[in-house]
This record gives C-alpha cells, structure tokens and sequence, in this order.
C-alpha cells in the first residue's frame, strides 16, 4: 500500500488552535510551545516547526524592529536596520545563544520534543536571500541587485557564516532545523539573477548545514519556483516543494528524471479556509493526480492561514488518507 503522507505546515496557525494571537504565541515560550505542541496532537503532522513569523527570527536577532500588529494578523518587520549591501558584508553573526527570540524559541522546541516523542521538531532557519531581504527590505536588495550585484552576492555568502552558527547551536541542543528561502523565487528574483547572484550562496549553507545536521537538508521554497528548479536541484537537496504559485504540472515533469528526490505539492489553503469541503476535495483530487505514481511524495499546504478550522484541516487528511491506493 503507498500511503501519502499530509503535511499542513503550521505556524501562525498553531496560535488559532489554543485560542491565542499570533503575537503572544510569538513572544511567549509557553504559548509557543502549547500551541505547536496541540497542533501536533491534532494533526500528526511532520515536521512541526518551531515559530509563528517564521522569517523574522533571525532579522529580529541582527536589530530589525518586529511589530505588534492589530487583532490576529501576523507579526511583520517595521523597520529595516539597513540599507546598502555593503552593510551586510562586514556584519558579525549574531550571537544564538542571546540574541532576539532565538533562545526562546530553542526552549520551546526542547520543550515540544520532550511533550512530543517520535515528532520531527525543526527550527526554521533562513536561506540568505530571505535573511537580507529581511534586514534591508525588498525595495532596497531590488535597486542592489540592480546597480551593486557583486555587493549582493558578497554580503548573502557573509550570511551564511551567521546561519552555519545558528545550524551548529540548533543542532547542539539536540534538534534539527527546517530551511526556508521563498524570498528568492521568481518573480521576486529572476532566474538569471537567482543563478548569478543567490545559487552560490544557497549552494554554500545547503552543504555546510547538510553536514552540521547530518542530512542533506530540505530546501523549501514558495513562489514560482519552475524556472529556477534546475538550480534548486543543483544545490544536492533531497527534498523539494511544489508551490501552488508555480506550473505544477510541469514542475512535476521536470521532476520524473529525478525520483531519489521527494517532492512536497502543496494544495491551496484556500478551500479549507472557506470551509468548502466539496473544493478541498477537488483539490486534493487535483494535486494527487500530479504525483504520477512517485514514492517519494508528500501533501502539504503552504501556509496554513490562521484563521482556518482545524476540523477542515482534519477531515482534508482523513480525505488524503481514504485515497492511498495499492
């Protein structure tokens, strides 16, 4: 029997499940922890990773400012603490140990693994890319890429020093870490400029955390991925998303000449979130009949929103679970 796994991935949405804002399950170990902690006795779901604004940690932790937004919306950078990629290339790590959340975080990881035997607990760490987008803003790391590309591609490998660190104390605590760089997708980056400018860099912190953790490391990545999934594989990762935003059927095409890979596809959120169960499962019926009878695949969501009801959740995996066939 080929059983395909499903693998909501829970952020935000782990404050919904114990009735908390997004801002205090961010701020406090105890909410942080209950809630993924909850989630995971819901859903079963691997990996559980570890945080709510799942990019900022490490910004936080270098002095980008995170507000406290209205309500149940999620935590965001208000302010960028630089400007100019030339910034990033003298800048020191940050210190793992101190610096931000990045303690609290560890702790409620630690805490989740012990209430949690047998789950996947992962700390979210950022690809280079998404880290100096986060420290300098979109606008900014654009006009760079632009007029100072050798300065961009210079301050992402200085990144990777300070991200290698945080792998190496993630790890030293008796945990795993689950690798993120959606900033870098097109259309945000072009191919041309993801090759010339992020690959290097990318390649870097894929090989140097695969050898810290001891596994080559997943690389998951949102956006229009298709054009620039050839480099994706490049980087020697076992483990790739197909984003909704991208042309997943030929996403998956591409991927038939590399089947030692597995491949998460992820559905649109969007039905559970309406509560619409005729579309999930149309969904689910859509992105099944894109697996082309591959081992090595997952289910996933992309970001669970908030705001979605954990019985949507749960009766989607019980609809993914009635369709594993022989």
């Amino acid at each position: 029997m080929k059983s395909i796994q499903f693998a909501p991935s829970v952020y935000e949405h782990a404050a919904r499940v114990i009735d908390a804002s997004p801002w205090e399950a961010s701020r406090d170990v105890k909410l942080l922890a209950k809630g993924h902690i909850e989630a995971f006795r819901l859903y079963e779901h691997r990996p559980i990773v570890v945080g709510i604004d799942i990019y900022n940690l490490e910004a936080e932790a270098y002095g980008a400012e995170v507000s406290r937004p209205s309500g149940n919306g999620i935590p965001a950078i208000s302010r960028h603490p630089f400007r100019e990629a030339a910034e990033l290339i003298e800048l020191e790590p940050f210190d793992p140990k101190r610096a931000g959340r990045i303690p609290m975080v560890i702790d409620a990881a630690k805490h989740i693994s012990e209430e949690c035997p047998g789950a996947d607990v992962r700390i979210p760490l950022s690809g280079p890319f998404s880290l100096a987008t986060n420290l300098m803003g979109f606008e900014n790391i654009l006009c760079e890429i632009q007029t100072a590309p050798d300065s961009v591609s210079e301050a992402l490998v200085n990144l990777v020093a300070g991200q290698v660190e945080f792998c190496t104390e993630i790890v030293a605590q008796g945990l795993d870490i689950a690798f993120f760089e959606s900033a870098a997708a097109p259309p945000l980056l072009s191919p041309d400029n993801f090759r010339d400018i992020e690959l290097g860099a990318l390649k870097e912190i894929m090989d140097k955390t695969s050898a810290i953790v001891g596994h080559p490391v997943p690389c998951i990545m949102g956006g229009d991925t298709l054009p620039i999934l050839d480099y994706i594989l490049q980087t020697g990762t076992g483990y790739v998303c197909c984003p909704a935003a991208t042309d997943q059927k030929g996403f998956m095409k591409r991927m038939e000449s590399h089947r030692e890979v597995t491949v998460r596809i992820n559905m649109d959120p969007g039905p559970m979130t309406a509560k619409n169960f005729r579309a999930v499962k149309n969904e689910v019926d859509r992105v099944l009949a894109l697996t082309q009878n591959r081992d090595r695949i997952i289910i996933g969501t992309g970001c669970l929103p908030f705001e979605t009801d954990p019985e949507m959740v749960l009766k989607t995996k019980e609809y993914i679970q009635s369709k594993n066939v022989p």
